[in-house]
C-alpha cells in the first residue's frame, strides 16, 4: 500500500470550541491509485487532505497515524513534516490560482521552492521546462508574473511545481472548481497523465463534482459529517451505491438526455450536522430514510464485499 490512514482524528480550534472535522478516519490507497474524495461542503474533505501534509496551524491532531510507503508521517508535528513536504507528499491547494506569489515571477517562485528543499534550481530547470511544455505551457512562463497568466495557465503551473520532485502522494484539492468546463477536463486528464508518467505515485482528488471523479478516479471515497460513509471502485459508487447518503447524493445529479418532465431530481432533506456538537451514532441518521433504532450507535467502516467499504447498519 502507498498510503495507510488509521483512526485519524483532527479538530479545529475556534472561539466557539473545537470543530470535529475528522473523527476516526481509516482507509488505504494503493500504489498508482487515484482516489476521489467526495461529499458536501463542510464534510471534512479538504481537512483530510491538508492533515496529510500539515498545512493549517489551526489543526489539532488528537490521534491516529498516517503511513506513506512504509514510513510514518509525523502529521502531528509541523516541523517534522518539512522533511516530507513536496518531496514525499505534495498538494495543489484549493485556491491554487491564488497560491502563486504575485510579486515573484514564476521562475523565481520555482527557484525559492526548490532551494527551500535543498535542491539546486539550475540542475532541475531542464526538467521543469520539459514538464511545462508537456502541459501546453511555453517556457516563457518562467519569466512572467502570475497576473500575466490565465486561470487555466496558473492551475497547470501550480500542478507542475507541486509535482516537480515526484512525490509519492499528491493531494489535489478542488483543482477544477474555478475553471470552465474544457479546462476542468484538461486538468483532470493531467492528473491521470502525471500518474501514468510516474510524476506521482498516488493521488487524492478532492472535489464535490462526482461526474469528474467518475471520469478520472479509480476509486471514490464519500465523506459525511467528518466521517467516512463509503469507499468503492468509481463504477460501483455511481452504478450501485450502498450507503443511503451516497444514494441520495447521486440521485440529486442530473442525467444527460433525461428531461425534467420525465424525471424530477430529488434533493437531500435537512441539513448536515454542526461539527461543533455533532450527534451521537451515525451522523446521517437525522436525514436518512433508512434510519432505525440501532443508528444511535456509530456504525463501523467495514468491508462488505471485496473492494467496498461502508459505514451503515442497513447496508452492512
Amino acid at each position: 500500500m502507498s498510503v495507510r490512514v488509521d483512526e485519524l482524528k483532527v479538530y479545529y480550534r475556534t472561539l466557539r470550541g473545537d470543530v470535529q472535522a475528522l473523527d476516526g478516519v481509516s482507509f488505504e490507497i494503493a500504489d498508482g491509485e487515484i482516489m476521489g474524495l467526495a461529499g458536501e461542503s463542510g464534510c471534512g474533505k479538504s481537512t483530510l487532505g491538508k492533515s496529510l501534509i500539515r498545512l493549517d496551524s489551526r489543526m489539532r491532531h488528537l490521534g491516529g497515524s498516517v503511513t506513506l510507503d512504509g514510513r510514518d508521517l509525523p502529521v502531528s508535528d509541523d516541523r517534522g513534516m518539512n522533511e516530507f513536504r513536496f518531496k514525499e507528499v505534495s498538494i495543489v491547494p484549493q485556491y491554487a490560482m491564488s497560491a502563486l506569489n504575485p510579486t515573484r515571477k514564476v521562475g523565481k517562485i520555482a527557484e525559492e521552492l526548490l532551494e527551500s528543499r535543498g535542491i539546486d534550481f539550475d540542475a532541475v530547470r531542464p526538467e521543469l521546462e520539459r514538464r511545462l511544455e508537456l502541459v501546453g505551457l511555453s517556457t516563457a512562463v518562467l519569466g512572467m508574473f502570475p497576473i500575466e497568466l490565465s486561470g487555466g495557465m496558473k492551475q497547470r503551473t501550480v500542478m507542475v511545481l507541486s509535482t516537480l520532485l515526484n512525490p509519492s502522494l499528491l493531494i489535489a484539492d478542488e483543482v477544477t472548481s474555478a475553471l470552465d468546463v474544457s479546462s476542468q477536463r484538461a486538468v483532470a486528464e493531467m492528473l491521470v497523465e502525471f500518474r501514468e508518467r510516474h510524476f506521482v505515485k498516488s493521488v487524492i482528488f478532492i472535489t464535490h463534482d462526482l461526474a469528474i471523479l467518475y471520469q478520472t478516479a479509480d476509486t471514490i471515497l464519500v465523506m459525511y459529517g467528518g466521517r467516512l460513509a463509503e469507499k468503492a471502485p468509481a463504477d460501483d459508487i455511481i452504478s450501485r451505491p450502498k450507503h443511503p447518503y451516497t444514494q441520495l447524493l447521486i440521485s440529486s445529479l442530473p442525467e444527460v438526455g433525461v428531461r425534467h418532465e420525465e424525471k424530477r431530481l430529488s434533493g437531500i432533506p435537512g441539513r448536515p450536522p454542526s461539527l461543533l456538537d455533532p450527534p451521537t451514532g451515525c451522523r446521517f441518521r437525522d436525514r436518512c430514510p433508512l434510519a432505525f433504532e440501532k443508528c444511535v450507535e456509530q456504525p463501523p467502516f467495514v468491508e462488505i464485499e471485496p473492494g467496498r467499504h461502508v459505514a451503515c447498519w442497513a447496508a452492512s
